[in-house]
Formats: C-alpha cells, structure tokens, sequence
C-alpha cells in the first residue's frame, strides 16, 4: 500500500459535513435574501401610497372653506386638519390600498405651523421564507409628506 492510499482512507468521510455545512449556509442565504426583497418591494409600494396619500390630504386640506372665505393668501394654504385626513382616506379608498395590503394602518399629522401634511403607513408582511428564530411578525412602514406652500 502506497502512502497516498493510507491518507486518503484517513481523510474518509470528512466531506460530507462541509457540503452539508455549506448547503445549510447557501439556504439560509437565499432565503434572507428572497425575504428582504419582498420586505423592500411592500416597503416601496406603501412609500408611493403614502407620498400619493400626503398629497390628497395637502390637497384636500388646503381647500378648505377659510380659502374660499378668505382668499388665497400669499405665502401659504392653511390647512385644514379633517379635510386632509378625509382626503388621505379617500385616496386610500380610491387605490384600494386596503386590500393590495391587508392589515394596512394610517396615521396622519398635520403641523399647521408648515402648512404640510404627513402620512404613515405601516403593513404587516407574510415573508416568503421563514428564517428559524425570527420574528413571528414583520411590520414594514413608510411614510409620505406633503406640503400646500404657495410660491415655491
């Protein structure tokens, strides 16, 4: 028996744990990144509500009665608080945003100092893949903001 013989029966069987290690390190791999991905793609799609929702609510808000009472003032709409979270729901409504992502909660802020309307959407995600240890929920957020300055 040659030499290379006897160190090849030594070595026997030290194999099969690294390619199974690898293959457990691979699959962990494909399913973080196939999980973050649809996480980045609901995230995307509740931004491009929530920036459509801010800018029904400016809209909405800031043609209130006081613009049609008033006038237009020069500087800024005032905006008006109810109106713009009747016109994110509306939106919201109008899109169907509710059912493109069950679950989906809105909170609306309006800072009348800024004259802006702010929208945050928040959406629960079912991951494709689950990861062991986890979290048994994931909440992705976004958030729009819009502004009825005059002017600018």
């Amino acid at each position: 028996m040659s030499r290379h013989q006897r160190d090849d029966r030594g070595q026997r069987g030290s194999v099969t744990p690294l390619i199974v290690g690898f293959a457990t390190v691979l699959a962990l791999g494909i399913a973080l990144v196939t999980d973050a991905t649809a996480a980045y793609l609901q995230r995307s799609g509740l931004s491009t509500l929530a920036d459509g929702a801010a800018l029904s609510g400016a809209d909405a808000g800031a043609t209130g009665r006081a613009t049609y009472t008033q006038g237009v003032p020069t500087d800024d709409l005032p905006v008006d608080a109810a109106a713009a979270r009747a016109g994110v729901e509306a939106y919201l409504r109008q899109v169907r945003a509710h059912q493109e992502y069950p679950g989906l909660r809105v909170s609306v802020r309006v800072d009348r100092a800024t004259s802006s309307v702010h929208v945050r959407l928040t959406a629960p995600l079912d991951l494709p893949l689950a990861i062991p240890g986890a979290a048994d929920e994931t909440i992705v957020a976004a958030e729009g903001e819009a502004s009825s300055l005059v002017g600018e």
